[in-house]
């Protein structure tokens, strides 16, 4: 019997033996199966989380950001115990003290998973779910289940806990598209992590299994229910008190999704044009998955006050223009009947229909809805305004005295549309008056002529109406802001700008026929400097200048300066007929500004990854004595330029001094009138479908260019100094406030003399009156007295030396001995080369 219970007893043990020989031979070959193929260590350490891009102000103020996962990174020292203590009691109460998977929890799983045929869920460790998120798929099958259990232990092995923790912390989502405590505590509650309270942490740390399910405000029974609940676990761990415990599960749950708190984002300002360039530009750049996911952090060459101070002064002449037209269009959007039953109906409605909310010219526009039209005013609800007594919700008949038609015949109950407060004198409410988005648009932008630093840019009336930019998007025709570049070339060449060139009929041959240019006044007006060309923009005399220079030298002057990549070499084009950006031309503006280097716009100063580390600086000049410690007395640190010059200074001085008669005299003196010198040249094509001014003083370039979307003539009325002159008055009023302005620099080997701007002839240096224009000349160019060197219609690129003007001079004197001048005969001949003397 003995012997039979030792053999019975040896026969288990054998067979236990055997079994757990045969386990352990399948455990290990299901590990090895699993374990093939499974990401390494190295990848999770490697691991960078996606991350939020944001935008900086000059002064370091957040303005935007953007991002495909809203995530702060936040290193685990930095995230407070309750934060973490909150996460663990909710997700993993023995994450301290597991090797990577809970043994109960998962046979729990298990079993579940048996007895109900569904696949495998819960259970997982904080671990666990990092394997998941980071490195494997987020399915719940068996495999994925094993395979997450054998990367925890393994991770769990070579990385510490609070790293883990911390990778957890950060990539976790919790709804509202947050990814990370920090990104969700902001999110929720408007607050930085080591603010939040035990209640706050609690919610967050409920978000994780189910987000949707758990939202303050559409499931807010739920979303205390499972506060609660993680409260009690942190109270069951040790990691609150029971006082805490109890006030905290009483507290209501305040969030910014209910309106509780306010957000975050009220204190960004809205998204505009400058922030969006910033977004399209360095998505070309570093590609949009470094710029949505890469953390950068992009310091701004914008200036806020003035880019406020762009957009009004662009939408103060957008909407002059728009009421002109004497039309109410209304906005197209009308609540149905059931949305005007009562007022919260009405208010829900009107809060949900998608209107510009970024316009605060003359106050901020407000959506709002014709609640009754009556004879003599119409009865609105307005969005956030409660009416009363003193502001009651109306806008009487007098306000629509802009348009046509009576209230009757323009609104009609439900019509949504824009108001904006009306104010007297002192302050004081007036009346609700009615705006109107207008259809024509435009575009503003300024930027420094040295260091291409845009300091603002307004791609339309609204961003939140078109995303459209403008000022780098939209190519249109110029016209006769273009004409500058003719007459660099020409300056380039040898002209002056005193050389006579006829301002009369001509006719060009083109494969399209016989082409006839005009000026504007369709008037003649026979010998005539340059200055006085450029000033009134003679279209006659820019034609006739461009044949002679050629158009080959103006194309390449064009594109040296960046305005085109290729323009057309034909005769129409020196009048502005090949289409560009006002980003294109503002830039190349500058370069006159600033004595003719070239100057690349940047709308960044400076782009940093997630790091720190800077992978983008604009400014590359060399700054000498700025790391020193001390300078000797009198000395200071000096910054070198490494600009490449691209146009001789004194053609630049000479073309900026013509310029600015363009200001003082020209087709700009009745809307541009700055306390600094300011020079400048409108635009105008053909039937007024587009309108320019691009105008600088000796630290700014600005330009504006309004036309429709879709060309369409804005009227005879229309031109570039009567639309854009304005809003370039209004903008560097202000700027030259801050950034100021002065004489523009004067090259060295400038001579001046004084010439008639009338005649071009060269006067006596005591001349004194209207018609006296000192005028820059390189020296062995200087004119004699007296002598008019007509071009007439063959006025040459090559132009005679000096001696040869002077035999010329010699060989046209009179029997009698006077100088001879030209007259009509000769205004009109085929002279040969030369110019004003």
């Amino acid at each position: 019997m003995i012997r039979f219970i030792a053999n019975l007893f040896g026969g288990i043990i054998t067979m236990l033996t055997l079994g757990l020989f045969m386990g352990a031979l399948v455990g290990g070959g299901v590990i090895f199966m699993y374990s093939r193929d499974l990401p390494t260590y190295e990848t999770l350490a490697q691991y960078t989380p996606k991350m939020i891009s944001r935008i900086y102000s000059g002064e370091g103020q957040i303005i935007d950001e953007f991002a495909t996962e809203r995530r702060l990174f936040t290193p685990i020292e930095e995230i407070p115990d309750l934060v973490k203590e909150a996460f663990i009691s909710a997700e993993d109460k023995n994450f301290y003290h597991h090797m990577g998977f809970d043994p109960r929890g998962l046979a729990a799983a298990f079993y579940e998973a048996l007895t109900t045929g569904d696949s495998m869920r819960g259970a997982s460790t904080i671990t666990q779910q990092v394997m998941k998120n980071f490195l494997l798929d987020g399915s719940r099958s068996a495999e994925r289940k094993i395979r997450e259990i054998i990367l925890a232990v393994k991770i769990e092995q070579v990385m510490d806990k609070d790293h883990i923790l911390e990778l957890y912390l950060n990539e976790i989502f919790l709804g509202q598209n947050s990814f990370g405590v920090t990104a969700a505590a902001q999110t929720y509650f408007n607050k930085p992590l080591s603010e939040l309270t035990a209640g706050e942490a609690a919610y967050l740390a409920a978000l994780p299994k189910s987000p949707s399910n758990r939202h303050p405000v559409r499931n807010h029974d739920a979303a205390v229910f499972w506060r609660n609940n993680t409260l009690r676990e942190m109270f069951e761990n040790g990691y609150i008190d029971e006082a805490t415990y109890n006030h905290e599960k009483d507290a209501p749950l305040l969030t910014v999704q209910g309106g509780e708190i306010e957000s975050f984002r009220t204190a960004l300002p809205p998204r505009n044009y400058f922030t969006d360039e910033i977004r399209r530009q360095l998505s070309k750049n570093f590609g949009e998955e470094e710029f949505f996911s890469g953390g950068l952090s992009v310091r701004a060459t914008m200036d806020p006050h003035l880019q406020s101070r762009a957009a009004m002064a662009l939408q103060r002449a957008l909407e002059g223009y728009d009421r002109d037209l004497g039309k109410w269009r209304g906005t197209g959007k009308v609540l149905p009947p059931e949305a005007l039953v009562d007022e919260q109906s009405w208010r829900v409605a009107l809060g949900e229909t998608e209107m510009p909310r970024d316009i605060e010219l003359g106050g901020q526009w407000l959506p709002a809805v014709v609640l009754e039209v009556q004879d003599q005013q119409l009865v609105l609800g307005i969005e956030g305004i409660t009416p009363s007594d003193a502001e009651p919700s109306v806008v009487p008949r007098s306000d629509t005295a802009w348009f046509q038609g009576s209230l009757v015949d323009n609104f009609a109950k439900g019509d949504v549309v824009m108001v904006s407060r009306l104010t007297k004198d002192d302050g004081s409410f007036d009346h609700w008056t009615l705006r109107q988005v207008p259809e024509v648009e435009g575009a503003f932008m300024a930027m420094d002529v040295n260091s291409g630093r845009v300091l603002a840019m307004q791609g339309g009336f609204s961003y939140q109406t078109s995303v459209y930019n403008r000022a780098t998007q939209a190519y249109r025709q110029p016209g006769s802001a273009f004409k500058p570049f003719v007459y660099a070339s020409a300056l380039d060449s040898g002209y002056s700008p005193a050389t006579i060139v006829v301002d009369a009929p001509i006719e060009i041959d083109t494969p399209q026929g016989v082409w006839r240019p005009q000026n504007a006044s369709n008037e003649y007006y026979g010998a005539t400097p340059l200055r006085t060309g450029i000033e009134q923009s003679r279209n006659l005399m820019t034609v006739r200048l461009a044949q002679q220079v050629g158009m080959d030298v103006i194309a390449e002057y064009a594109e040296r300066f960046g305005v085109y990549d290729h323009l057309n070499q034909v005769l129409a084009a020196a009048l502005g007929s090949d289409e560009t950006t006002l980003y294109r031309l503002v830039a190349a503006y500058a370069m006159f500004a600033n004595g003719g280097e070239r100057v690349e716009p940047t709308l960044v100063d400076r782009v940093q990854d997630r790091y720190g580390h800077t992978v983008y600086q604009h400014d590359q000049r060399v700054c000498l004595g700025c790391d020193e410690e001390t300078l000797p007395a009198g000395q200071a640190p000096a910054i070198l330029s490494n600009r490449t010059r691209i146009m001789d200074p004194v053609t630049a001085y000479q073309l900026t001094s013509m310029l600015q008669g363009v200001v003082s005299r020209g087709t700009a003196s009745r809307t541009v009138n700055l306390p600094v010198p300011t020079a400048g040249k409108t635009g105008t094509t053909n039937d007024a479908k587009d309108v320019w001014f691009v105008g600088f003083t000796s630290n700014i370039v600005a330009g504006c260019y309004i036309g429709f979307d879709q060309p369409t003539p804005m009227g005879r009325a229309a031109s570039g100094g009567g639309v854009c002159g304005p809003v370039f008055q209004e903008f560097m009023t202000e700027a030259i406030k801050t950034y100021g302005g002065g004489p523009f620099h004067v090259p060295s080997n400038c001579m001046f003399l004084k010439m008639d701007r009338f005649t071009g002839a060269r006067l006596p240096d005591d001349a004194e009156g209207d018609n006296v224009q000192p005028e820059c000349f390189r020296a062995g160019e200087e004119p004699v007295f007296g002598i008019m060197y007509d071009g007439g219609f063959a006025v040459s690129a090559d132009l005679p030396l000096v001696e040869e003007v002077r035999e010329a001079q010699r060989n046209i004197v009179t029997s009698t001995g006077d100088t001879a001048t030209v007259g009509d005969k000769a205004t009109y001949g085929t002279l040969s080369s030369g110019g004003l003397y």
